[in-house]
């Protein structure tokens, strides 16, 4: 096993850590910049070039082949709110100990390489201080427009751009050209432990879109109103998550997930009805039409609610992301090296979002995962052990010096995107 990756990893980890082994880190904050300074540092003592864009990426650049594109290794170091060691915090550290070796390495070889290697450290991937999710690589592969990005505020009124500017990373550079991208990550989910596999190849992810859901009553005394008077923002929107909890009922099991994950109270006090609720309500399937279906009923009942309760509940949609494939040729890389080094591997979904699927529009992207035990993430319990996070790195190191080699056939379209399909 790898001690100076592991060495890393937990040190980092104690980075917003909480009490029950799990970190707080959500984006620009000051725990945030400390895992920023972190990484800046390594970027440092490994004589490599550092540049941070204005929607505060960071990328770690090794030049192997001057003038060349790069090849990126990467993840994210932010977090859920009282969420886990786990997710994105490994592949930037093994990114950053891959691209490590992978230097050490051509320096060794006859040979020289095709592409230059980096490491990158993508903006607010969670979401979970500013929405949307996946905003610093969405911003970076041209999905999302980076001045409206700049402008989402946190609950408490803070734009993305003051809270980059706050904590020293808005920064100023251009981010370098890709040639490909390759990111490892838990699996969030219990397929590969369930089945002793080492690796996931993902093939693929699921059509995912939000919907924006504004409950509008009238604020009335909690005592001194009659039932009868009552327009009750809360209690509709009380019905409206167990109408987005219930709706996956109408489908195959396993088939589509559903959840309401953010709920904001106006005015939020103890003796005050509720005027307003503002939540968000998320739609993942394993196809397009099982998410459009499933948003059909719920606009339907989410109708009915509004009109029971004689208020108003605005609705719009955002976040949507198709299905997209991830290219054959990174999948059977993927597997060649597995199979080189003597690891099992087998192809899986992604049901999560990840920066690879904002990556995979732009670049030749191949996406990986390691055992998640018992399947749990954006929690403290999420956990990989030392052992699977280091056949990961060893499969991620294979990966990219053989990307950075030219190994991985251009996609067809750019001489190079995956393909997006409707399932």
């Amino acid at each position: 096993m790898s001690q100076e990756f592991l060495k890393d990893f937990h040190q980092v980890a104690t980075i917003g850590a909480t009490e029950n082994n799990g970190v707080d880190r959500q984006a620009a904050t000051s725990e945030d910049k400390m895992t920023r300074d972190w990484f800046a540092l390594f970027a440092r003592n490994a004589g490599w070039e550092l540049k941070v864009d204005s929607i505060g990426n960071m990328f770690a650049l090794i030049e192997l082949r001057a003038g060349a594109p790069y090849i990126l290794l990467g993840s994210h170091l932010d977090s859920q709110p009282l969420g886990g060691r786990f997710d994105g915090a490994y592949g930037v550290i093994a990114g950053l100990h891959a691209a490590k070796k992978i230097q050490e390495r051509w320096n060794r070889e006859e040979g020289r390489p095709a592409y230059n290697i980096g490491v990158v450290n993508w903006f607010n991937e969670e979401g979970g201080r500013f929405a949307p999710s996946i905003m610093g690589s969405s911003v970076f592969s041209g999905l999302m427009n980076e001045q409206e990005m700049l402008e989402v505020q946190d609950l408490d009124g803070v734009s993305v751009a003051q809270a980059l500017s706050d904590i020293g990373y808005l920064g100023t550079d251009v981010g370098p050209e890709v040639a490909g991208y390759a990111e490892i990550h838990i699996e969030q989910g219990r397929i590969l432990e369930r089945e002793n596999i080492a690796i996931g190849a993902v093939d693929y992810s699921w059509h995912t879109q939000k919907l924006d859901v504004e409950v509008l009553g009238e604020q009335s005394h909690t005592g001194a109103t009659a039932m009868a008077d009552r327009h009750d923002a809360l209690v509709a929107a009380s019905k409206v998550v167990l109408k987005v909890h219930e709706v996956v009922q109408r489908f195959e099991e396993e088939s589509i997930v559903s959840s309401v994950g953010r709920l904001v109270l106006e005015p939020n006090s103890p003796i005050v009805v509720a005027r307003r609720v503002h939540l968000v309500a998320d739609l993942r399937a394993v196809d397009k039409f099982t998410v459009l279906e499933a948003r059909r009923v719920l606009l339907e009942q989410i109708a009915e609610i509004a009109e029971e309760h004689d208020i108003r509940i605005l609705v719009n949609d955002f976040d949507i992301r198709e299905i997209q494939e991830y290219p054959e040729p990174g999948i059977s890389l993927t597997e060649r090296v597995c199979a080189d080094l003597g690891l099992s591997v087998r192809r899986l979904r992604t049901m999560a979002g990840h920066d690879s699927v904002a990556m995979n529009k732009i670049a030749p992207t191949v996406m990986m995962f390691i055992p998640s035990i018992d399947g749990v993430s954006h929690c403290e319990r999420e956990f990989s052990t030392d052992r699977d996070m280091c056949e990961g790195l060893r499969v991620l190191t294979e990966v990219g010096f053989r990307m950075s080699a030219g190994q991985l056939v251009e996609r067809p379209e750019l001489a190079g995107a995956a393909s997006v399909r409707e399932r």
